[in-house]
Parts: C-alpha cells; structure tokens; sequence
C-alpha cells in the first residue's frame, strides 16, 4: 500500500541505506507496518493519528539506542526497560498525554499480526514476572545480499517526521478556526461550512469529540426545565453540558455530563456491541446517550446495537434492559441538524470559539505546535 507518506518513508530510507532502501523496505514488516499506521499523515487534522502504537514502537526503540545497542552489544542480556518509564515516555510525547497502557501491553503485537499474520516475530517482547520490556531485534536487523543493516535509527526518523507532519496539519487546523473567527457576521456560511466539514466519519476521534460537545453544548443552552422541592418553590433552569475529561482518552469514563437533568453521553465511533454494554454497566444500566461518529441511520443504529446484543444474551429480558438504557443516539446527520439549530439561535461563533478552545487543550497548541 502505497500513499502520500510513503514517499518521505522512502527518502528518509535512502538517506540512511542508499541503494539498498527499496530492499529494505520490501523485506521489513515492520517499516511496512509504520506505513499502515502513517497513512493519515497528509490527511489533515481530520484523520486518525494512530499514535498508541507507533508509540509502543518508538519509546522501545529509543530505550535500545540509548542503551548502546544496535551495534556489537549483545540485546539478548539487557534486563529489559521498566513499563513505568516507558509509559511515562510515551505520554511526554507530542500528542501523547493521554495515551493509555493498551499498545505495550497487547494492542500494538495483536494489530501487528493481523497486518503480518505470516510475520515470524511480534514487535514488543514482555516479561509478565518482571514487567520489563524488549523490541524484538529480530525485525530490526535486516541482511540484503552480504550486508546487515540495523533499522533502528530510521524507524525513529520516521516516526519523528510524521510527528511533525501531524504537529502542521494541527497547528494549520488552529489558525484556520482562528481566521475564521475573523470573519464578517454575513460570511458565516463559511464557518458553518467548515465546522460542518469536521462533522464526516474520517474525522480524528478526539476533534470529533470536541465538535460534538461544542455543538450540543450551544444546542441545549436555551432548553429550559423547571425543578423544585414543592409547588411554591419552583425554579427556572437552563441545560448545561459539561466535559467530564479530555478526549479519547479509554478511561473508562463518561464523555459529557448534563445538569440538572444528570444525561450522560458516551462519544464513540464503534459499532462494537461489548464497548456499548461495558459503558452501560460501568454505570449500573443508568440512562446514557451515544454520540456515535457514523453516518447511518439512527434506527438502522440503533437495531444494529439490539442484533448485536442478541448474539450477546439470548435472554429477551435482559437484551431489553440494556437496550432501554440507550437513552438517544446521535449520529452525524443529527449532529448537523443540532449544528444549524444552534446557528439559527446566533451561537455558531461561539460553537467555533469553543472547539479552538478545547482543541489547544487537548492538542497542548501553545506548547506542542508553535
């Protein structure tokens, strides 16, 4: 597979190995793999970034070379890098903050072999006892005719050029937004049309967490309830939404909270029925909401879910306790509805300040990009 990245993937191999780079990169899963998980490179800040993994690969990697290895120091006696530093590494990395444990402990050697299924060897090695960790040699030496190469160096050269190539496409989504702020009252069209542009199912999961809450926190502000104790103490209360934490984040927590009523929304892009019944029963089959990052219908989502939950439990009442938990499902189209609502009742700058706000959060703008 071949895409816009791949070429910059091939001129950082020919700086290093020369002739032998298109060897090189024929014959090596795992400079293979890195093309697979940089295919969004030049996508924009709409794409998936992909970086839990090629995180697990690169802190790894880095570990080795700074270890000594890859030369005549023999990998086979290191005692291994600990978990807790490469997790820390991980998150001091652009983009990396809020990455979670999954990569190096299955994810990334699980996805690589669905990718490689005939591939010898995985990339992470772990001792369960010791909770220390490896890169598997075995897929950074590589021998083209007489000569061996260690790939080593170049993995994290590629790595390190796509960060940055992700680190431009966000700083260019930034000061779009911000010129867009700029802007005449009239040419609103064209912020509309570009919040709308992020409302599309290849759109980064974190951003389209934050356009939904931005979206659905203008389009429930002017909603009103009434709540009180008694008759004569009756109060007038406007819906707020709130962001429980930041995006994406696999913490097992709820996306967006809302009060007075107490609604809790869940944001997802997966039609995985055991991701939907693990948020229904982390909250004790409470009533929850599902954003979901998908264009079909809502009740073709919704009987999709039931179907899966079927195949789950083959007990009637308990397939209908857990679908009458779904509170509502939101998908994109009622995204764009909500989003011209909220226009049509003046807030669609205050929707746009909103998702600039969250996304220098969530992107660190001022300390990863400038």
């Amino acid at each position: 597979m071949e895409h816009e990245f791949t070429g910059q993937i091939k001129e950082l191999l020919v700086e290093e190995f020369g002739q032998d780079a298109d060897t090189i990169y024929d014959v090596s899963p795992l400079i293979q793999y890195l093309n697979i998980k940089t295919r969004s490179a030049m996508r924009g800040s709409k794409a998936r970034s992909s970086f839990a993994n090629l995180y697990a690969i690169y802190v790894l990697i880095e570990d080795y070379l700074d270890q000594g290895f890859g030369g005549r120091k023999a990998y086979s006696n290191y005692e291994g890098a600990k978990f807790t530093d490469l997790f820390q590494r991980q998150r001091e990395l652009p983009f990396g903050s809020r990455l979670q444990n999954h990569a190096l402990n299955s994810r990334m050697n699980e996805e690589f072999k669905g990718h490689f299924p005939q591939a010898e060897y995985v990339p992470v090695l772990r001792n369960l006892q010791t909770n220390r960790y490896w890169i598997n040699e075995n897929l950074l030496k590589i021998t083209v005719g007489r000569r061996k190469y260690n790939i080593a160096k170049v993995i994290i050269s590629i790595i390190n050029k796509y960060i940055e190539t992700k680190r431009d496409a966000f700083k260019r989504f930034i000061e779009t937004s911000e010129r867009l702020k700029e802007i005449e009252a009239e040419d609103d069209i064209q912020v509309e049309g570009f919040v709308m542009s992020l409302l599309a199912p290849n759109v980064d999961a974190r951003v389209f967490e934050i356009v939904s809450y931005s979206i659905l926190k203008y389009f429930y502000r002017d909603q009103i309830v009434y709540f009180g104790f008694d008759l004569e103490n009756i109060q007038e209360e406007n819906l707020k939404l709130y962001k429980t934490g930041r995006t994406n984040a696999n913490d097992g927590g709820i996306d967006f909270v809302m009060r007075p009523l107490g609604r809790f929304f869940q944001v997802t892009e997966t039609l995985d029925i055991k991701k939907y019944l693990l948020d229904i029963d982390k909250i004790e089959k409470y009533p929850i909401s599902f954003v979901i990052k998908s264009e079909e219908n809502v009740d073709n989502l919704r009987q999709r879910l039931k179907e899966g939950a079927e195949k789950r439990y083959s007990v009637k009442v308990i397939v209908d306790r857990y679908m009458g938990c779904i509170e509502e499902i939101i998908n994109l189209p009622t995204l764009q509805e909500r989003l011209r609502e909220a226009k049509s009742q003046g807030y669609l700058r205050d929707i746009l300040d909103e998702i600039i706000t969250q996304s220098k959060i969530e992107f660190h703008y001022e300390e990863d990009v400038d």
